[in-house]
């Protein structure tokens, strides 16, 4: 299907809308199995191309991974791995390369890590340089810096430095891989750390299976040699795809659910439920679900919001805003450049084709009423999920909306225009 329609309705909606198990915690878990020795259960694992990636090259790398929907088992190897050679497709994956690339270290190689020429044009200098400075091999294929890449080890413990202001998913990866190492790691940042929820994410993962000894501050994180240990795990709802759902209830009004997303999650993203009560929405979590409301006679209103460590969901805020009655500023999320697509520049074109007031800052998006309403029109999505399900809202609400390349909603939540087509169908 080379374009989407998407279904507009003219009133609120009432829905719970069930999304996957977290994308991000899967791909964690997955890796801590992975270096672990036995079997572990993980439940509820993501769906989507992600995890589809993360699976193959565990796979090739000699870890036995059993999986159907929602579910994987894991016979973890302790780190000795598969030698090479060895190529390890990560397809559009790219935390899947980035993890991949760290975890592939450890064996005897040489392994090449490659994806699709999509994933090729994104960075991964900063931890292709941080495996060199610790003594990983590494050789770059057609550009430094980018894939394809290919690796060797083991690499050394000790220290290293990397900046975190450019991607959490470069530190995790370090992270990860650090217990396995003979002194553990002590990573020096350099600058401010972005995305520090997911950092403190991974310690939390890792922890979960057996590696407590994980300090993460503002200038260093420290991680201690360990062992990973095998466990049952079970995945949160997915709260970067929770945010979609909730923001269908911000801008049609009337009341939508997400089952299983609680203020006990552990994912920074859930607090974008927070966001959309300070732009006029009515958000009741309870232990069992989120529910984000609004009476339609009751308009949203903008907010000046810091985006740093939630970036992920700038797309879905952006669309938010852009149906608000006063400006929206969004801040800190310059380095959103360099994600599946430019999510500043991409974003801002692409709502202007619908109308919306969008002017790029160098960190981010201001974004004001516009003067004649919103229309339809077709917008394509640069091979970018979120971007994709962040349209699917817009369009929930404005009516002619049609999404190019609906397909690139597999990356992280396969059945999204479904679950959109039942909650809209809800509406009143």
């Amino acid at each position: 299907m080379s374009a989407l329609t998407v279904p507009h309705v003219g009133g609120p909606v009432i829905a719970t809308v069930p999304v996957p198990g977290s994308k991000s915690l899967s791909n964690r878990a997955l890796v801590c199995a992975a270096l672990a020795e036995g079997e572990s259960q993980i439940i509820d694992l993501a769906p989507g191309d992600d995890t589809v990636a993360m699976i193959e090259c565990l796979d090739r790398l000699g870890v036995v991974v059993e999986s159907g929907p929602g579910h994987a088992s894991v016979w973890g190897t302790g780190g000795h791995l598969r030698p090479g050679p060895i190529t390890l497709p990560t397809k559009l994956a790219g935390t899947t390369s980035r993890f991949i690339t760290a975890v592939a270290t450890l064996g005897q190689g040489p392994y090449t890590i490659d994806g699709e020429p999509p994933l090729r044009t994104r960075p991964m200098g900063p931890l292709h340089e941080a495996l060199a400075a610790l003594g990983a091999g590494i050789t770059p294929g057609e550009r430094a810096g980018h894939l394809p890449v290919t690796v060797g080890g083991p690499p050394n413990g000790g220290r290293v430095a990397i900046r975190g202001d450019v991607s959490s998913q470069y530190v995790t990866a370090l992270m990860l891989i650090a217990p396995l190492l003979v002194d553990g790691l002590v990573i020096d940042l350099i600058g401010p750390l972005v995305s520090r929820p997911y950092v403190e994410l991974t310690a939390a993962v890792m922890g979960d299976f057996g590696v407590h000894e994980v300090q993460v501050g503002e200038q260093r994180i420290t991680v201690a040699p360990g062992r990973y240990r095998s466990t049952r795990y079970a995945i949160e709802p997915d709260a970067s795809s929770a945010s979609y759902p909730l923001a269908l209830g911000a801008v049609l009004g009337g009341a939508v659910t997400v089952p299983g997303l609680t203020p006990a999650s552990r994912q920074g993203d859930a607090r974008f439920a927070g966001l959309l009560a300070e732009m006029g929405c009515d958000v009741i979590a309870t232990e069992a679900d989120t529910t984000v409301a609004r009476d339609p006679s009751n308009a949203l209103t903008g907010i000046d919001v810091d985006m740093a460590d939630i970036s992920d969901l700038v797309p879905t805020l952006a669309v938010v805003a852009a149906l608000a009655s006063t400006p929206t500023r969004i801040r800190g999320v310059g380095f959103i450049r360099g994600k599946e697509s430019d999510r500043l520049g991409d974003l801002a074109s692409e709502l202007a084709r619908v109308g919306a007031n969008v002017t790029v800052a160098d960190d981010g998006l201001d974004i004001a009423p516009a003067a004649d309403g919103l229309h339809g029109a077709r917008l394509g999505t640069h091979h970018d999920h979120r971007l994709a399900m962040a349209f699917g809202v817009l369009g929930a609400a404005v009516p002619g909306v049609e999404v190019d390349d609906p397909s690139v909603v597999s990356k992280s939540w396969p059945g999204f225009w479904d679950e959109l087509a039942a909650a809209v169908g809800g509406a009143s």
